[in-house]
């Protein structure tokens, strides 16, 4: 098994998908360079393998330079990898915009419109970003969707913006899933 806590991976994951988008090269170079040194802290290192697109985490003791060497591999459960790239299955995707459209819904009949639109936001990124149910974002997802996407992307009004840690609870409530604990930076 993984010595690597789920939040550090997530958080790999995340800083490797900004560094692809970046437009700019110092910008993707300083995304790279802040999983590395969350990964070293634990020993870890980072590659992505070109050839079916997966981002691989696997101690740093593996290596020798650049070189992973197989004799240093005692157990491959350590590594983790994490398809970068979504399956290409139009139907998974559907099948996820399906049910967050139906979360969506509970959430305007249960609230108001404010927070159904906030709700829409949430599952258009974790849909389109992550190909994943509302409910199953990490507290890395959460805090990336408030200081990153809603801002930039939902366009949302004041009263969307005073409302949104809100709207996620109503999101998470009516998936009946307890809602991940995050520290929001935007205030």
């Amino acid at each position: 098994m993984t010595d690597l806590p789920r939040e550090v991976r997530d958080e790999a994951e995340r800083l490797t998908r900004l560094a692809r988008r970046a437009v700019d090269e110092n910008e993707a170079a300083a995304y790279e360079r802040d999983r590395d040194e969350r990964l070293a802290a634990f020993d870890y290192t980072a590659r992505v393998r070109e050839d079916d697109d997966t981002l691989v985490l696997h101690p740093s003791e593996w290596l020798e330079g650049e070189t992973a060497r197989i004799e240093r591999i005692e157990d491959t459960d350590r590594a983790v990898e994490i398809p970068l790239s979504g399956s290409g299955d139009a139907s998974e995707w559907e099948s996820v915009e399906r049910h967050n459209a139906e979360v969506v819904e509970r959430v305007r009949e249960r609230a108001d419109e404010v927070h159904a639109a906030n709700a829409r936001a949430f599952a258009d990124f974790m849909g389109n970003h992550y190909a994943r149910r509302v409910e199953t974002a990490t507290a890395a997802e959460l805090r990336e969707f408030l200081t990153e996407y809603f801002p930039r992307n939902a366009w949302p009004s004041d009263e969307q913006r005073d409302a949104v840690e809100r709207s996620l609870e109503h999101v998470y409530a009516v998936t009946e899933t307890e809602m991940p604990e995050f520290s929001s930076a935007r205030r």
